[in-house]
């Protein structure tokens, strides 16, 4: 009998050195970014805006962390809010199966609380009216504005398993910004997870009319921010396993 999940860790490990499955990996990513490929998928009838290999890494690292609170900087058409929402809904489905109590999703107290700049009326709307809406809380305002980080703090400060995830403005100053604001909150163990890393490897003239680009994005904020934070770690482990990310270097660990 074979210890499967050791071959797994094992075979993961090896694909750093695995060049032709990197170098597919990367032209990939090269050339499903313009047109467009991540706006094809949905979770629960909303549009998601991820690589499927990111949802797929996100649902096991809640499923494994079983986080009380997640925290989603970024909300666009909502489909991260209602995964981590039907993810924290599918933990307490098994914890009511184990322990042999009913569900009642309006009392769990496991929530998703999503912050955005400008939460526009129609997605709203969509958010609200989806079965997860029970455990989804919504602030409109920047991320990065005093008044906005206090409101998010002060919601988090009841919960006692937290992740982070950092999806909205992808410039430098920003993301450093939202990282010093925000990642402390992660629990140790949990993730602080930073999308759209990817920018930082993909040439500089592809996204001409953006604010970020090469030298200003958000993998820069990670490298910054980590040199002054070893409470947190790269997980590299994520990065060989999906090959296919927009989040290399972004799955940031909390170890201390």
């Amino acid at each position: 009998m074979t210890d499967f999940p050791q071959e797994v860790k094992t075979r993961i490990a090896s694909f750093k050195d695995e060049k032709a499955l990197n170098l597919s990996a990367q032209q990939f990513m090269l050339a499903s970014t313009l047109p467009k490929y991540c706006y094809n998928f949905s979770f629960m009838g909303r549009p998601i805006i991820q690589y499927p290999q990111d949802m797929v890494a996100m649902q096991e690292l809640i499923w494994d962390i079983k986080p009380d609170l997640i925290i989603e900087c970024g909300i666009a058409h909502g489909g991260s809010l209602i995964m981590s929402a039907g993810m924290l809904a599918l933990i307490d489905m098994a914890e009511a199966i184990e322990t042999g109590q009913s569900i009642d999703p309006a009392k769990s107290k496991r929530k998703v609380l999503g912050i955005d700049i400008d939460i526009r009326a129609h997605n709203k709307s969509a958010i609200e009216a989806h079965p997860m809406a029970s455990r989804i809380d919504m602030i409109e305002g920047s991320s990065i504005e005093a008044d906005i980080i206090q409101k998010v703090r002060d919601y988090a400060s009841t919960f006692e398993t937290i992740m982070v995830c950092l999806d909205s403005n992808h410039t430098h100053d920003h993301v450093l910004k939202e990282l010093e604001a925000y990642a402390d909150l992660t629990s140790i163990g949990s993730y602080c997870v930073v999308f759209d890393t990817i920018v930082e490897d993909l040439p500089a003239d592809m996204f001409p009319d953006r604010p970020w680009g090469p030298g200003d994005n958000p993998k820069t904020a990670v490298f910054e921010f980590l040199k002054a934070h070893p409470e947190f770690i790269i997980d590299k482990s994520i990065d060989h396993k999906l090959q296919i990310s927009v989040t290399p270097d972004g799955f940031l660990k909390r170890v201390s």
